[in-house]
């Protein structure tokens, strides 16, 4: 199998970037000819133990250690501004400037690497795929090696072009799923709604105590390659004793309506739809605003189907600050974020309708319970959404 390259005009999520030294497995190529690769990733459910060695040879690493080198990186003395108080929360504009070099260009901090002899070090943009499986279902092969209870299995790609990033896995996937492990009492026996459920992650965390989630996407490969996440880690509801139940629906943001073509696996059913209006309290996005137009659609969605549930929910959304340096502002902007900020900002002054909306960010103060970078960048969010007693002049009302 040739190395597979990295091109300029695809994205490559930081979860994937981080480990692309390392030997991939690849188990089969997706219906418009990209390589799923299968990547296994810890539950740390026990709370003594933070760290782990895996019998197939990958590292564990320590979640709070890394926590604490990655704070020691960014508040090394070259980083630091003198002139502020020490203790002092450095402000959003103290922030950037404290990414950003003596020529004013921007500085990420890369998260320390952990030695390893045995990985052999490669180009940062391949990656050397090992082919896992030439058909059938992966789960075979790999039940008899691992089927514990802590162990999340997930098929994604890499490097894809912008309208498949999906496919791929995002940290705030990774803070959505960690809050709600630590939370779970939030989604317990709960009718749980997740708006671009992409590879499946969260909704995989949140069946370990939920009793039945809605994982919606779009597009067949997407929610197919879901599907088969969803059967990967069925060992995680069954070792909690729950009969949890994960559907996978077709939810595109851009209609007014839900998918009931029965030509459609992935369609509504009108049962399904009843119930999700009836008994959904919870609703779970993550790290899905990108782009401003899908961010507009997401929230047209979600105003819709909230003011028309039967119950008041609760919405939880991640979201990670990327940083860009534009020439329009010639400067260093979050441009995707602050379009976010607004629109919650509009969510919450919302007056039409029976629904009443309460933003407030969820402090990341939360202990650990999955192996990834809780960088600085990242964000959770909740949303009340409230019936009251008033009646809108349009009960009714669509999308535009």
């Amino acid at each position: 199998m040739d190395d597979v390259i990295f091109r300029s005009d695809t994205v490559l999520s930081d979860v994937h970037l981080h480990s692309s030294s390392k030997r991939q497995l690849m188990v089969r190529l997706n219906a418009v000819g990209q390589p799923v690769f299968l990547t296994q990733f810890r539950l740390l459910l026990d709370k003594t133990r933070w760290t782990s060695e895996d019998e197939e040879g990958d590292v564990g690493r320590n979640a709070l250690g890394y926590q604490e080198r990655y704070r020691e990186a960014s508040s090394s003395p070259s980083r630091q501004d003198p002139s502020r108080s020490p203790g002092k929360e450095p402000d959003s504009s103290e922030r950037i400037e404290a990414l950003l070099d003596e020529d004013g260009d921007l500085e990420v901090v890369r998260r320390p690497r952990l030695a390893c002899s045995e990985v052999e070090a490669l180009p940062r943009d391949k990656v050397c795929p090992v082919i896992l499986t030439t058909g059938g279902d992966p789960s075979e092969e790999h039940e008899q090696k691992r089927s514990s209870c802590d162990i999340v299995k997930i098929e994604h790609t890499m490097a894809t072009p912008l309208e498949d990033v999906g496919k791929q896995v995002w940290r705030g996937a990774f803070l959505l799923a960690d809050y709600l492990l630590c939370q779970q009492d939030l989604v317990k026996d709960c009718t749980v709604l997740e708006l671009g459920g992409g590879t499946g992650l969260v909704s995989i965390v949140v069946a370990h105590t939920a009793k039945t989630v809605y994982c919606t996407d779009v597009g067949e490969d997407l929610l197919d390659m879901c599907e088969r996440n969803i059967s990967l880690n069925k060992h995680l509801t069954e070792a909690a004793g729950k009969g949890s139940k994960v559907k996978v629906r077709e939810l595109d943001w851009l209609k007014n309506d839900f998918c009931t073509d029965p030509e459609s696996v992935h369609s509504w059913s009108e049962d399904e739809i009843a119930e999700l209006y009836d008994l959904t309290t919870v609703i779970l996005a993550a790290d899905v605003f990108y782009d401003d137009d899908l961010t507009d659609a997401f929230f047209r969605t979600l105003s819709r189907i909230t003011s028309h549930l039967k119950n008041s929910c609760t919405v939880y959304l991640s979201i990670e600050k990327r940083l860009n340096f534009t020439l329009r502002h010639m400067d260093v902007v979050c441009e995707a974020y602050d379009h976010f900020r607004r629109s919650l900002d509009d969510l919450q002054n919302l007056r039409e309708g029976r629904t009443r909306y309460t933003v407030e960010p969820v402090e990341l103060s939360f202990p650990q319970r999955i192996v990834y970078g809780r960088v600085e960048q990242l964000e959770l969010w909740k949303i009340r959404a409230d019936k009251t007693s008033e009646r809108s002049a349009y009960p009714c009302a669509r999308l535009n």
